[in-house]
C-alpha cells in the first residue's frame, strides 16, 4: 500500500493535522527528530511498519470497532509525528514515556500550536436566544505564544515610526495562514498598534489589510507560492 507521509511544506504539515487528524481524534502524539547520521526514508519505513500504520480506511474502521487504536504518521523534512487516536495499541505500551495529548499539551511546529480544546457557545439562533455551550472538541491552530510576544513586540515598537502603508503590507505578508484563532490573535495585533498610533495622533490601520483567506494546499505535493501563482 502507497501510504503518503512527508509533506512538503510546513503550511501542508500543519492543514494535515489540522483538518484531517485532530478533528477525528488523533490527540495522543509522539514527536521526533530524524537523527543527522539516519535517513529519514529509512525512519519512515521503521515506525510504519513497526506500528503497522499503512492501513487501508476499511481496516481501520475494523479497528475501531474492536477498540484497537488507530495510528497516522507523518514528516516534514527532520521532525516527523506519530498520532493516534484512544484504544490499544503496542504504540502505547512502547512510547509510555513519550506520549503527549493535546488536549493538555499543544503541538509544537515552526511557528504555529496546535490543541484540542472545548468549544465556547454556538452561534445563536436569535439575538435574545439562550447561549448553549459547544460541547465538541475543536481543533485550534495559533501562532506560538513566544513568537506572538515577538511579534507584537516588533509591530508595537514600529507602530509611530512607519506609515500607515508599510504596516499594512508587513501585515498583510505575515507568513501564518489565517485558521480563526490566528486571525484572533492578528486582529489583537492590529488593535494594539492602533492604539499606540491614536495616542500619538496618526491615523488607524483598517482591518481590511489582513488576509482572511486560507490557502488550501496540497500536503504531499510541491508547495506553490503566492508568486508562483502569478
Amino acid at each position: 500500500m502507497d501510504y503518503r507521509c512527508v509533506t512538503t511544506s510546513l503550511e501542508g504539515f500543519v492543514q494535515q493535522l489540522a483538518c484531517n487528524l485532530l478533528p477525528h481524534g488523533y490527540w495522543f502524539y509522539v514527536m521526533g527528530s530524524v537523527p543527522d547520521a539516519k535517513s529519514p526514508t529509512a525512519l519512515d519505513a521503521k515506525l510504519i511498519g513497526k506500528y503497522g500504520i499503512a492501513i487501508s480506511r476499511q481496516q481501520r474502521a475494523r479497528r475501531k470497532l474492536t477498540g484497537t487504536a488507530n495510528l497516522h504518521y507523518l514528516r516534514l523534512g527532520r521532525v516527523w509525528i506519530i498520532a493516534a487516536t484512544h484504544g490499544h495499541h503496542r504504540f502505547f505500551e512502547d512510547e509510555l514515556q513519550n506520549i503527549r495529548d493535546a488536549r493538555k499539551v499543544p503541538i509544537q511546529i515552526g511557528d504555529y500550536s496546535l490543541s484540542v480544546k472545548q468549544g465556547g457557545f454556538l452561534k445563536k439562533a436569535a439575538l435574545d436566544a439562550k447561549p448553549i455551550p459547544d460541547v465538541r472538541m475543536r481543533t485550534r491552530i495559533q501562532i506560538s505564544r513566544e513568537r506572538y510576544r515577538e511579534i507584537c513586540g516588533y509591530f508595537i515598537e514600529r507602530a509611530c515610526h512607519r506609515s500607515a502603508d508599510s504596516l499594512s503590507k508587513e501585515l498583510f505578508c505575515m507568513p501564518f495562514e489565517p485558521y480563526a484563532p490566528v486571525r484572533r490573535q492578528q486582529l489583537n495585533l492590529l488593535r494594539l498598534i492602533n492604539q499606540k498610533r491614536q495616542q500619538a495622533g496618526f491615523e488607524r490601520i483598517p482591518p481590511t489589510v489582513l488576509r482572511y483567506k486560507r490557502h488550501i494546499v496540497s500536503p504531499f505535493e510541491p508547495f506553490v507560492t503566492e508568486s508562483d501563482r502569478h
